[in-house]
């Protein structure tokens, strides 16, 4: 038996039944829609699945011809997707351990140039061999301002860019942060408030604040639902999710937080450093 759920609580379900696939997609697709440097999936026959609230206030995107992306039109994360014979759904919104290895890396030849794909699982360029789906990419846009680093949600409706040289990077290992993103952790840029530009679309943000930590502070495409940046004014800086990012940022992640906190399925296998603390060091 295993829970998932939205970052607000507005749409949960439950699944009784063992997983079928745990698949890492680095596609750029994944990678504007979860914000982070992968979405992960897994997959169940629906015999067991149930929702337990929220079934009518479900949204979706397509992202394209075949691809239907359910999210929570309140938070912005991520849900179960209900087909005749499967349900699939983001990784980072069950509650509970996943209990299988790791299928397979697909679409490694589009990841993120700052994120290095970790262990042994078998790695595909796009899709695996014996598939017949016909790979999708998206264009990355150019940012307005010469040097600067662009950035854009999945359907292209909300744009921004920022000025180098970005404060930090790091990977966010807490709860908040997985069902916010709908993926393993979050990875996010912090940079300088005054050296960050909006270029179109603010107008079509949602924005959700679901409690005291700074990470449960969410901002996100109302269209597509992708993760958008996120002014911190305590700070006077700018988190801003990688996935969503179009260039090389000109930073490489520097740590993972909150690693007590991490989903037990996950492992770190770089040589980062691991902390426990509540802050991100910005």
């Amino acid at each position: 038996m295993n829970n998932g759920s939205c970052l607000c609580g507005d749409i949960a379900w439950t699944i009784d039944g063992e997983f079928t696939m745990l698949v890492n997609c680095h596609c750029s697709i994944c990678r504007k829609v979860h914000g982070s440097g992968y979405g992960a999936f897994v997959a169940s026959s629906t015999d067991g699945f149930r929702w337990v609230t929220g079934e009518e206030k479900l949204r979706a995107f397509q992202s394209s011809e075949k691809g239907l992306r359910p999210f929570c039109p309140r938070c912005g994360s991520s849900v179960a997707l209900v087909t005749d014979k499967l349900v699939k759904m983001p990784a980072g919104n069950l509650d509970g351990d996943i209990n299988r290895t790791l299928d397979s890396n697909i679409f490694v030849a589009h990841k993120a140039c700052w994120f290095d794909v970790p262990g042994d699982a078998p790695q595909f360029d796009e899709y695996p061999p014996d598939s017949d789906s016909v790979p999708l990419d998206h264009e990355s846009p150019s940012p307005v301002t010469a040097d600067a680093v662009g950035g854009s949600c999945s359907c292209g409706q909300v744009r921004y860019e920022f000025d180098r040289p970005a404060k930090s990077m790091a990977h966010c290992h807490c709860p908040q942060c997985r069902k916010s993103r709908s993926a393993p952790f979050s990875t996010n840029v912090f940079v300088a408030s005054d050296q960050f530009r909006w270029l179109l679309g603010e107008d079509r943000l949602t924005h959700f604040n679901g409690g005291e930590s700074a990470y449960s502070k969410v901002s996100f495409c109302s269209t597509c639902s992708a993760p958008m940046p996120v002014h911190r004014n305590e700070s006077d800086s700018v988190m801003v999710p990688a996935g969503s990012i179009d260039q090389d940022p000109g930073i490489r992640p520097e740590a993972h937080y909150h690693v007590t906190s991490k989903a037990p399925w996950v492992e770190i296998t770089d040589e980062l450093p691991q902390f426990d603390g509540d802050d991100v060091k910005e």
